[in-house]
């Protein structure tokens, strides 16, 4: 293993970014009212990538907070994976070639897995599944609904689709700052080839070792941090370092 890559969170409510707790919508704290400077932060402060959601519009099913995207890309260089609201081949087209360098399908690949078989073959290496789980099921539409599908299911459909990766997030965990769910993140790593990136609950620079202890051996290549780094619970300096190392 070469280290993990750490990509801090944008997610956008109404143009501005903010953080849920479990993914309720009525409890988001504001962090910036500016994307593209926030944006410009985490580049400054020497991330490699940035994961933006349109929280609007996942729960809309359609872009909601595009504007605010386009000012991300407008402000950095660095890659953009962006999920939230899009459904269709012709929405990926779209910011694939607005800038975005990979698009992250969630409720669509549970609902529409054609989907995703055929945006990868179309947008090969550049397609990511979102996988978010509430006691170990997915959950759709913006967390609104829960199936009953367990996640591993839903991880292992695409496993010969080109998936470049999938995003494990344990719902009930995120935004509260108490730490991954390292055993169902590394039980779907295990079962899996496609690399998989960590989500949901990393609250300091203690629960980013025990990611790095635990992934060892598997195809964990990433975690998402959100509130954390608002906060300034973690250094982006010394989480980088801890993670390369």
């Amino acid at each position: 293993m070469t280290g993990l890559t750490l990509y801090p969170a944008i997610d956008l409510k109404d143009g501005q970014c903010v953080r849920l707790r479990r993914g309720d919508m009525d409890q988001a704290t504001v962090y910036a009212d500016d994307p593209g400077a926030q944006a410009q932060v985490w580049q400054d402060a020497g991330f490699a990538w940035l994961h933006v959601v349109d929280l609007n519009g996942a729960f809309a099913g359609k872009p909601v907070n595009a504007a605010a995207v386009r000012s991300i890309l407008g402000h950095v260089t660095i890659p953009v994976q962006l999920g939230g609201g899009i459904r269709d081949l012709a929405g990926i087209a779209a910011w694939l070639d607005a800038g975005v360098r990979r698009v992250i399908l969630g409720s669509a690949a549970a609902k529409k897995p054609a989907l995703v078989i055929e945006a990868c073959a179309q947008f090969p290496g550049r397609i990511v599944v979102g996988i978010d789980a509430r006691d170990g099921f997915v959950a759709t539409e913006g967390w609104a609904e829960t199936s009953s599908m367990p996640a591993t299911d839903l991880g292992l459909r695409f496993e010969d689709a080109g998936v470049s990766a999938i995003v494990y997030t344990d719902i009930g965990r995120d935004g509260m700052l108490g730490g991954l769910n390292l055993d169902q993140t590394v039980s779907l790593a295990q079962r899996l080839t496609t690399p998989v990136i960590a989500s949901g609950g990393v609250g300091g620079l203690a629960d980013l070792e025990a990611l790095k202890h635990a992934a060892k051996g598997t195809r964990i290549e990433g975690v998402i941090v959100g509130r954390a780094l608002y906060d300034g619970r973690i250094d982006p300096g010394a989480a980088l370092a801890l993670l390369a190392a």
